[in-house]
């Protein structure tokens, strides 16, 4: 009866959605993860090969898939940037070398096309300490395979486990790993091996933001230096020198904020992958093994740092990003400060111009009262004039001195009620 959500059934299975496998030692495994494809390249990859082998084939939107190959079993994950490969088998007996890895089985033609770009590979042998001589023969096989000098090894899953690896790459380019499971169960060995495979995964994706931030840093160091000089200049800068410095720190922040765009992913990225690390880690829950470093303190001491330096670049570009814009707001208030200046000045002279006009006006509008009153009582004398050769009692000369006052007043009022009449207009 109710309205289920489209995507409730795929969110609550989300949790199972990529199981823990099923270990038993002794086997051979190798791991490998590879950078960028698509998820349908990879994924049709992955069917060529279950084709092939007439098997049944993953669903179309299936980011994971778990099969065996025949005498190999293969585990494949697609995640957001990359995707692994773990191939594993299982041994009659308990090795004593990395002689024969899993990949050895899989058809190397299949293998030599897989899309993407390989970053990670890593071969592990799964051992089980039975047996009088036991523990010497793991650490015989250990001394044989791995350097003594860069040896980490850890007493791990709650002492129900150690592992043992140098973290450095073979002639075939993987690096190798030795677990020796006393007695763990299918189920909790496969969680004890998923973790320390997503480690070296996590691990070698959170340092893909190492080289660029050694490349941020070479730019960031120009560009300091540039706003710098910039900086510099606008202390003595004149004011036809300002646009051009303004147009250089446009063009700062422009390169600030590309370098910016183009690394913020990679490095908040490293940071989430670096937080996985150590929860992979913390959830081996590690103990010291003989004189041995740790996997928790191998990577505080040689990933941290790495990480730190992400972090650092990143915060570099911000407080670069942000220097420019303060010197970009202070010019820019030096420009507005001189341009509201010569606005002020240029408001004063309209001012001046203004009040000389409106004087001039007043002088012409005078000047014009005296004219018209002039011309007006001539017309009052002329008319006066005839008046008086018609017989009338006139006399021009009285006629014309009493005509000028109201004359005069008559265009001053006209002239005065023109002004109003503009001046409303305007209002």
């Amino acid at each position: 009866m109710l309205t289920a959500h489209p995507q409730r059934e795929a969110l609550h299975n989300e949790v199972h959605a990529r199981p823990y496998e099923l270990l038993k030692a002794p086997l051979a495994l190798t791991h490998i993860a590879l950078l960028g494809p698509e998820a349908d390249a990879a994924r049709e990859h992955i069917v060529t090969l279950l084709r092939n082998r007439h098997l049944p084939l993953p669903a179309e939107d299936a980011n994971h898939l778990s099969t065996d190959l025949g005498g190999v079993h293969l585990r494949w994950e697609k995640h957001t940037e990359f995707h692994t490969c773990t191939f594993w088998k299982a041994l009659h007996d308990e090795p004593d070398s990395f002689d024969a890895p899993a990949l050895a089985d899989v058809p190397q033609e299949w293998l030599a096309a897989m899309p993407g770009q390989w970053l990670v590979g890593l071969h592990m042998l799964v051992l089980s300490e039975r047996g009088p001589d036991a523990h010497e023969r793991v650490q015989q096989l250990v001394r044989r395979n791995l350097q003594e000098e860069s040896l980490l090894g850890a007493s791990v899953m709650d002492g129900d486990a150690q592992v043992y690896t140098d973290l450095r790459l073979a002639a075939d380019g993987c690096a190798r790993v030795v677990l020796v499971a006393d007695g763990m169960s299918p189920r909790r060995l496969g969680r004890a091996v998923q973790r320390l495979l997503e480690v070296e995964t996590y691990r070698m994706m959170a340092l893909l933001g190492l080289p660029m931030a050694r490349e941020v840093g070479a730019s960031l160091m120009h560009a300091e230096r540039d706003l710098a000089d910039v900086a510099g200049q606008i202390r003595s800068a004149r004011r036809h020198e300002e646009p051009e410095l303004l147009r250089q720190l446009t063009q700062l922040a422009g390169q600030v904020e590309s370098l910016y765009a183009r690394t913020h992913a990679r490095f908040s990225a490293s940071g989430a992958y670096f937080e996985l690390v150590q929860r992979r880690i913390d959830e081996l829950r590690e103990h010291r093994l003989e004189n041995l470093q740790t996997l928790g303190e191998f990577m505080d001491r040689r990933l941290a740092p790495a990480m730190q330096t992400c972090v650092w670049a990143a915060r570099r570009q911000q407080a670069l990003s942000e220097r420019i814009s303060r010197t970009s707001n202070l010019l820019r208030t030096r420009v507005e400060i001189e341009q509201q200046q010569s606005s002020q000045e240029l408001l004063d002279a309209m001012n001046r111009r203004q009040k000389a006009q409106m004087l001039l006006q007043s002088a012409v509008e005078g000047l014009s009262v005296a004219a018209v009153t002039y011309y007006g009582a001539g017309l009052v004398g002329y008319i006066a004039k005839g008046a008086k050769a018609a017989g009338w009692p006139v006399s021009s000369d009285i006629a014309v001195a009493l005509c000028i006052p109201l004359i005069a007043i008559a265009v001053w009022w006209g002239i005065r009620r023109l002004h109003r009449r503009v001046q409303a207009d305007v209002d």
